[in-house]
């Protein structure tokens, strides 16, 4: 199934791929084991009704247009986000505009204009803390009476839960920020991933042997400063990869940037569209005493990273690939 053909990007652009099913709204940021588990019981309802497995999300988030100064940073672009759901078995994902009229809605207004009229639902399913309209007034006894009145079949998921709570998009969130990604990785459905385009850098990592792509418009959340083992995407083809998130004190440099070193690549890869993905975090930032030092911990960094990327490949498989 190709990402277009799941992925709608208006409420006009709704037709009959998404009509007549099962509807679940939601952010669904960062495709945590809470999703899946909505997604599992919304594929269940659509097939008994007969009919699709429906995603209603926006994008950005609303809060970025009616409190932007609350608005959380994403943690997925639109195309990662609507692969990782059709992976899960939904049949379309409506991305809606977060659009301020729309938004304004009441309750019951939201709930016709969205669920009865474009998208015809024949059920629901949500977890127990869903809002919804106008200053997110509707709320879970709303819903219930809304889906009576239309005749529309009504699931509503428990959490889930570890040892800390519940799985939620800000307890991940936290994580990366603190550069904790194997806590991330362990909730989330695919472990966790940035994309950005590559610049011109000083080209003093090709100078020391360990040549970087420079991200910048990256449009997620970018993990704590540290030293990082991941994966990296160009187009569909996979490299493990070193990277480094920070600032470069050995050379008294201390702009915060996003580094990666490509392993046994040697394309110069300057204006690519670069994805990449984060196994474990090895250490922080530090200053060297010499470069000659600093290249005796990269050889290090890029060992252990290699190792790292091999070993998780070879536990999941070739991965989700590349999803643009």
């Amino acid at each position: 199934m190709s990402l277009s053909s799941v992925l709608i990007e208006s409420l006009d652009a709704i037709d009959e791929r998404a009509r007549g099913g099962a509807v679940s709204i939601g952010n669904f940021d960062g495709v945590h084991l809470g999703h899946a588990a909505i997604v599992k019981a919304l594929v269940e309802s659509s097939r008994r009704l007969g009919g699709p497995a429906v995603v209603f999300t926006f994008h950005p988030h609303p809060l970025a247009v009616v409190a932007a100064d609350r608005a959380p940073t994403p943690l997925m672009w639109p195309a990662r986000k609507a692969a990782l759901l059709a992976e899960l078995g939904v049949d379309s994902v409506v991305m809606c505009p977060a659009d301020r009229d729309l938004l304004a809605l009441e309750p019951e207004r939201f709930f016709r204009a969205v669920l009865v009229e474009k998208l015809q639902a024949r059920g629901v399913v949500e977890g127990p803390n869903f809002r919804f309209g106008k200053n997110r007034s509707g709320d879970r006894e709303t819903l219930e009476r809304l889906c009576r009145d239309h005749q529309m079949e009504l699931v509503i998921c428990s959490p889930v839960q570890d040892a800390g709570g519940i799985v939620s998009s800000s307890r991940i969130r936290e994580w990366i920020a603190h550069g904790e990604i194997a806590k991330a990785n362990d909730r989330m459905v695919a472990p966790y991933r940035i994309c950005g385009r590559v610049v011109r850098g000083a080209g003093r990592g090709r100078s020391l042997g360990f040549p970087t792509a420079n991200l910048t418009s990256i449009p997620v959340l970018v993990p704590a400063v540290g030293v990082y083992a991941g994966r990296a995407w160009v187009g569909g083809d996979m490299f493990p990869a070193a990277i480094h998130i920070g600032p470069n004190p050995t050379f008294g440099e201390h702009e915060r940037k996003v580094e990666v070193h490509l392993i046994d690549v040697e394309e110069e890869l300057e204006g690519a569209e670069i994805e990449v993905e984060f196994i474990r975090r090895l250490r922080g930032v530090q200053s060297f005493a010499s470069a000659e030092e600093l290249c005796r911990q990269l050889e290090q960094d890029v060992a252990a990273a290699r190792r790292l990327a091999a070993a998780d490949h070879n536990e999941k498989g070739a991965g989700d690939g590349h999803d643009g």
